[in-house]
């Protein structure tokens, strides 16, 4: 990959290939905003290249060797492989090439407070939850989240201060491109399994992570997180620790959840009691993310009543356990959740709401993460009363035939589970139709695009 830098093609046309994905139409904004000439091209229209389009980008739909003319610099995602055709005409005209992450960690070396949100759980939600804080604070953040938050209106913002706030993600080790003054590191988990060998591999990328961190920066993580704890002791930087059940820095105390899983507690700080909070989304995870955001903003300098204030106005981000509304008595509710451990929390979240029955339609992410995380996701339904699996979402990724949602459904039935396989979401939809009763939630769950599923629901009548 050629040594390159972003600054080096001011006023020049950059090329995006895969422009409609979340972080890439937000760096697109971003480049557009300071003046570059942007183009792009993705598989299929989306509200999103709708939108960059409307700001001034050009967009294909498709890839073709030709959309790369006239393009001084090319961007790709870790998705994008060696034998696109973009990438293949952008090395037989030898424009450079750079991926998303490098893009990514050269915008933000221009902000002296960058802050990059890692973990394998909880990344948006928490990078919201910061994003709201600052702008509540009224420090004009430039803001990448990969979702859409909607006190931004939509997946990216850029402000003209020197605070930049984004998601680090550990697929690839893209977040090694990054240039963090704080590093949130919420918790270490097995995920990405296609790529990474192991935990002790997973480990060892997060610590090179949080050793990016100046000596004057600060790494904040969970301190009730084994992994995040045994890195907080050996970095070099200042250390923010927070947690619920052990010793922390940040602490909260006296949680209570009211009958739609939001929590209220006590927070203290070294020991000290300094104020209530009130959250307006559920589940202890969000708890969590939310002491995690406080520690980031109280270093910041943030003062805790406007921590406090704002955190009380965060109303979530879409397709974040997202209300999608109400068919007749039954709630609909959809979330990003794709990991045996976010099945669990968000699971255990809705099992909170009033409710008569909870049905849960899973899509599982990718072949290689239900191959390696099986018997996780075997014993992950626990609290759902019905569960329904779709077809695997391939993602990146090609069927190599090795696993099967027949053979989650047919482990999951062994257990004593009620569960199911259908093929298409009209045979799905059509199902539930027929089948849940007033008092029931339907929750659709995964990171591809079971949220239509909820979309046929609602676009109907009982």
């Amino acid at each position: 990959m050629q040594t390159v830098h972003i600054d080096d093609f001011k006023g020049c046309q950059v090329h995006f290939v895969g422009i409609g994905g979340i972080s890439m139409s937000g760096l697109a904004e971003i480049l557009l905003r300071r003046g570059y000439i942007v183009t792009g091209s993705d598989l299929k229209e989306s509200h999103i290249t709708q939108r960059l389009s409307g700001k001034g980008a050009r967009v294909f739909i498709g890839h073709h060797p030709s959309n790369v003319q006239g393009a001084r610099l090319v961007v790709h995602t870790a998705a994008v492989k060696a034998d696109n055709p973009e990438i293949q005409e952008a090395h037989k005209r030898n424009i450079p090439v750079i991926d998303r992450a490098t893009l990514l960690g050269q915008i933000m070396e221009a902000y002296p407070y960058s802050i990059g949100v890692s973990g394998s759980h909880g990344k948006t939600t928490t990078t919201s939850m910061l994003s709201t804080i600052l702008l509540h604070a009224n420090l004009d953040p430039t803001i990448l989240v990969g979702g859409e938050l909607d006190v931004i209106g939509g997946n990216v913002r850029t402000g003209s201060s020197p605070y930049f706030i984004t998601e680090a993600c550990e697929y690839v080790e893209s977040f090694l491109h990054f240039k963090p003054y704080i590093a949130i590191i919420l918790n270490i988990d097995a995920d990405h399994l296609d790529y990474f060998k192991d935990i002790d591999h997973i480990y060892q990328a997060f610590s090179k992570f949080a050793h990016l961190v100046p000596q004057n920066g600060y790494a904040v993580g969970c301190a009730d997180d084994p992994l995040v704890a045994k890195l907080l002791s050996e970095v070099k930087c200042n250390t923010i620790s927070y947690g619920i059940n052990g010793p922390s820095d940040w602490k909260a105390c006296d949680i209570h959840y009211n009958s739609q899983g939001t929590a209220s507690f006590k927070a203290y700080y070294k020991g000290e009691y300094v104020g209530n909070m009130s959250l307006s989304i559920p589940g202890k995870h969000n708890v969590y993310n939310a002491l995690a955001a406080t520690a980031a903003a109280y270093a910041l300098g943030i003062p805790f009543e406007v921590i406090k204030e704002a955190l009380t106005t965060y109303r979530g981000t879409h397709r974040r356990l997202e209300f999608k509304g109400k068919m007749g008595d039954v709630t609909i509710l959809d979330d990003y959740a794709h990991h045996p451990t976010e099945i669990k929390a968000t699971l255990e979240t809705v099992k909170n709401y009033p409710h008569n029955r909870i049905w849960c339609v899973f899509q599982p992410h990718t072949y290689t993460r239900t191959k390696k995380l099986f018997n996780e996701f075997v014993h992950a339904f626990k609290q759902a009363d019905r569960l329904i699996i779709t077809d695997i979402y391939a993602a990146r990724e090609k069927d190599t035939g090795e696993v099967h949602s027949r053979d989650l459904v047919q482990a999951i039935l062994q257990t004593g589970q009620p569960c199911m396989y259908m093929q298409t979401f009209e045979e799905i939809a059509n199902y539930l139709k027929e089948n849940i009763s007033p008092g029931d939630i339907v929750l659709t769950m995964g990171a591809g695009d079971v949220y239509r599923i909820g979309d046929m629901l609602l676009n109907t009548t009982v």
